[in-house]
């Protein structure tokens, strides 16, 4: 078929959004998350419209040292892409955070938005 139906989005772009959702304020999260964004932590599960995802990010630079792998990207879609990757980053506080990821994206016509957002944490090695 046609090369529109390839992803759009490069792995260095996807990767670039997600660094930015670990370290940016509440202005990054309302401009790069969809309307609404299913999100599952530990002690959360549920949908988030934009205003309140974004309020969840309150401090700029709340992670330090991230370390990104990526372990798998698909496109289901011509406009949704899922990557799944593991994270390694130091809190604010200096404790050591590890987790897999996965992040869904769909595609607006103001680019790739969140719309799903998945952590399970996994041991952190010491450093």
């Amino acid at each position: 078929m046609s090369d529109s139906k390839r992803i759009t989005a490069s792995k260095k772009e996807l990767l670039d959004l997600e660094r930015g959702f670990w370290t940016g304020d509440e202005a990054y999260y309302a401009a790069n998350a969809d309307a609404e964004c299913l999100v599952a932590f530990p002690q959360m599960a549920k949908a988030m419209d934009n205003a309140d995802l974004a309020k969840t990010a309150t401090k700029p630079n709340r992670w330090r040292d991230l370390d990104i792998e990526l372990k798998g990207i698909i496109e289901p879609g011509s406009d949704i892409v899922m990557l799944t990757y593991e994270a390694h980053a130091t809190r604010e506080n200096g404790d050591l955070y590890a987790a897999l990821v996965s992040t869904g994206y769909v595609h607006r016509v103001n680019g790739w938005k969140m719309m799903f957002h998945s952590q399970t944490p996994i041991e952190a090695p010491a450093k």
